[in-house]
């Protein structure tokens, strides 16, 4: 399994880690560029409007603003790294493609028409995120119908997100945790989110500073139950839990 990187195919053979750096000044967990994204990290998945839940929605112009500094920095400090614009507004992906370089599409809301048509002209992989409450039959259902627009678009780079924490209930992200592996039906790459989330801190009655080892301990059950994509915090902890992963699967 691969997706196209503007040309150049990265293999996901290997479970491979997306490093977030959010520049949004109201991010749950924040700390400088180089303090969380070693050299060695395969993908750097950069925000600049906080999706938490109950977080204040930045203005177009800010978290554009927002995401030029961070490019800058990012191109500076990791030139060979490809970079995914976390973003939910169409206009914002376009520019963060065609004039900054990203080169995916992550996109949280679940996806709309105009994002579509923005994916498809542009030709980038897509991270497509279930935003809603609902357990893993109704994540199915709604993938299938997101997917089966997006191929008509002539859209196939498809990352699927389950969306840990959007939406869900405490019950509703474990079940789907659980279940994870029923996404292989679609034989996509899948892309797990849940670094330092309050699904967490609601069992262990931690902070997010304190949420580390629950962190690693369900990044290594889901990649057993088919993820392909960890997206976390703390990229050399999540290196570590896919080399043992790796080894014991071997």
């Amino acid at each position: 399994m691969y997706i196209n990187l503007k040309g150049h195919l990265l293999s996901l053979q290997k479970p491979i880690v997306m490093g977030i750096y959010n520049v949004s000044p109201d991010s749950f967990y924040t700390e400088s560029v180089e303090q969380v994204l070693p050299k060695t990290v395969d993908i750097i998945d950069l925000g600049g409007c906080s999706t938490r839940p109950g977080g204040e929605i930045a203005s177009a112009s800010d978290e554009k603003q927002r995401l030029q500094q961070g490019f800058e920095q990012l191109n500076a400090l990791y030139p060979n790294i490809p970079i995914s614009v976390d973003t939910f507004r169409p206009e914002i992906a376009h520019w963060a493609v065609t004039e900054q370089g990203a080169a995916i599409i992550n996109d949280v809301s679940g996806g709309n028409e105009e994002m579509f048509r923005v994916v498809a002209q542009l030709q980038v992989p897509y991270v497509l995120t279930y935003p809603h409450e609902g357990n893993s039959s109704d994540m199915l259902f709604f993938f299938s119908k997101q997917i089966a627009s997006l191929t008509r678009l002539g859209i196939n780079d498809i990352i699927l997100d389950p969306g840990f924490g959007f939406g869900k209930t405490l019950e509703q992200n474990y079940e789907i945790a659980r279940n994870l592996s029923c996404l292989q039906t679609f034989n996509l790459p899948v892309l797990v989110g849940i670094s330092r989330k309050s699904m967490i801190q609601k069992v262990l009655g931690t902070t997010p500073q304190e949420s580390l080892n629950g962190t690693t301990v369900l990044n290594t059950l889901l990649l057993e139950r088919g993820a392909h994509i960890l997206r976390v915090h703390d990229v050399a902890e999540a290196q570590q839990a896919i080399a043992l992963y790796e080894m014991v699967m071997r």
